[in-house]
């Protein structure tokens, strides 16, 4: 017998027990009517008759209120009858987002596989092209003097309409955005660099001193949901990224109201995801209301409100309101110089955002002063090898071909490559010693092998490792080169700049194509060097 039937049956009882109550309800009445008519004898006996009616109407009534409990219990099981079934459904939803979680995870770990497989392929290849780079190594210094003398000398223009430094550092402003460490240990898409927007940087959180004093640390959870956004942005999963911001922003207004930095937090990683995909407007009114948020919460000097700014500068710039970035850019420069010093890395990075936007406002006295100050700062602080040290050069070297200063803007470029040339043979040198020994071990260790394939090994590892180290920085190099070979054909050096292109455009799939450019460009500066110089008249 189902729930259902059970609630009917006792229905029908109670029904039956009410018309029960009144036929006995009538019976009683009839009764003390006839009592107050009749004889004494008869009244005993209608008193004995009305008490049993009385009795039996008493039995009546608790059967109805024992009826109406079990209906009043029938209800409360059909209520958990429904909360289980709804509890069912969110554990068959979240199966289904574990299911979809670990999917992830999969592609992920197929992905790591993928590339540890092309990392063995390219040590591979490596160990293919060691032997022929020392060979090959001064035939190509020889060969290099004959074609820079080949190169013509006209100083005329290109004729092409692209701004050239538009070309230099296309996402710049995002590369200098607070590139701050979120404990990921993995470097996302170059485009997404900017949304590691939180509150300090590396150096602030490794002293401990910064923390203790701002009193605001982010959250571990929100550090993991930054990563994941991070990951679907970076994919171009906008229609996931989105929800899961929003999701996890309702979640905290209803926590911790809207009035927290946790909010604030959260309404900058959603504005960067809006930037990605230029909805500037919506972005813009996230970017205001977490400034707003972080001032109030955490006062107008705080680091998190330098980051907040520099994003709105950044946003600002995008829609090419330079005027309004300006101001906002150069307040962040001035809180972060106030909490963190004059001669921090990340003053650097405000200090490259602000040359930006002054470069596209024309003011060039600024740019150049801004550009020297952060490469002096990142000198300083993180050593002239650092790759920051190459990019802010590039950017200095950009702000003087707008301004057709191509003397300087080739020298800047000569410089960094120069610089990228010496610390490549000085870690050739200590890789060869490392080889050495380890050449000498394998074959104390295998002097009964008849095979020579133990010293190949230890060539492979050592000049693996060198290699390694030249690549690190490859990209910065990649981009020099590309930025000189266009900067000689402006000047009509259309042989040198075709030599560097080619040398340029084959270095991802060839490592020993950036030796020869830089081999190149050495032997350019001795060239240069060499030439008289130019007789004045009087």
């Amino acid at each position: 017998m189902s729930q259902d039937d059970i609630l009917q049956s006792t229905k029908s009882v109670i029904q039956g027990l009410d018309a029960l109550k009144n036929e006995h309800a009538k019976m009683l009445e009839s009764v003390v009517d006839s009592m107050n008519s009749s004889l004494q004898i008869d009244t005993n006996k209608l008193e004995e008759k009305a008490g049993l009616l009385r009795k039996s109407m008493d039995m009546i009534e608790l059967g109805i209120g024992e009826a109406h409990v079990m209906m009043q219990l029938g209800n409360h099981l059909q209520n958990l009858e429904a909360e289980k079934q709804k509890l069912r459904t969110q554990v068959k939803r979240l199966c289904q987002e574990n299911a979809w979680l670990r999917d992830e995870l999969a592609t992920a770990q197929k992905k790591l596989h993928e590339c540890e497989q092309a990392n063995a392929a390219y040590s591979v290849e490596i160990e293919h092209l060691k032997f022929l780079k020392e060979v090959k190594q001064y035939d190509v210094n020889e060969n290099n003097p004959s074609s820079s003398n080949n190169l013509p000398s006209t100083n005329g223009s290109s004729g092409q309409a692209m701004d050239l430094a538009n070309d230099l550092f296309p996402n710049d402003d995002d590369i200098y955005m607070d590139q701050q460490d979120m404990g990921s240990g993995s470097n996302q898409s170059r485009r997404f660099d900017s949304y590691a927007d939180l509150t300090m940087s590396p150096s602030q959180s490794a002293t401990g001193s910064f923390a203790s004093t701002t009193g605001y640390e982010i959250p571990a959870r929100l550090k993991t949901l930054h990563n994941l956004v991070i990951q679907y942005a970076s994919q171009g999963r906008y229609e996931v990224a989105v929800p899961l911001c929003r999701q996890a922003l309702e979640d905290l207004e209803k926590t911790s109201g809207h009035q927290h930095p946790d909010v604030a937090t959260m309404l900058n990683i959603l504005a960067l995801v809006y930037r990605d995909q230029s909805k500037f407007k919506e972005a813009g009114i996230l970017l205001n209301d977490a400034l707003a948020i972080r001032e109030k919460t955490l006062g107008p000097d705080h680091p998190a409100v330098a980051a907040t700014l520099n994003n709105l500068a950044v946003l600002y710039g995008k829609r090419n309101k330079f005027r309004d970035a300006e101001v906002l850019c150069k307040r962040a420069l001035e809180i972060r110089e106030k909490c963190l010093g004059s001669s921090h890395p990340d003053v650097a990075k405000q200090l490259n955002n602000l040359a930006l936007l002054c470069q596209n406002q024309g003011k060039y006295d600024e740019v150049e002063s801004y550009y020297k100050r952060a490469i002096e700062i990142y000198t300083k602080t993180l050593g002239i090898d650092d790759p920051n040290v190459a990019k802010t050069k590039n950017n200095l070297a950009s702000a003087y071909l707008k301004q057709q200063k191509y003397k300087e803007a080739e020298q800047i470029y000569k410089d960094v490559l120069t610089r990228a040339q010496e610390t490549e043979f000085s870690n050739k040198n200590a890789a060869i010693s490392q080889q050495q020994q380890q050449q000498q071990q394998q074959e104390t260790q295998k002097t009964q092998q008849s095979k020579p394939g133990s010293s190949s090994a230890g060539n492979y590892d050592a000049q693996g490792g060198w290699y390694k180290t030249i690549l690190t920085d490859q990209p910065t190099v990649t981009t020099t080169l590309k930025n000189l070979s266009l900067l000689y054909r402006r000047q009509g050096k259309f042989e040198a700049a075709d030599t560097l292109e080619n040398c340029a455009t084959k270095a991802r799939k060839d490592p020993q194509a950036i030796l020869q450019a830089l081999n190149f460009v050495k032997q350019t500066n001795l060239t240069t060097q060499q030439q008289p110089p130019p007789s004045t008249s009087s």
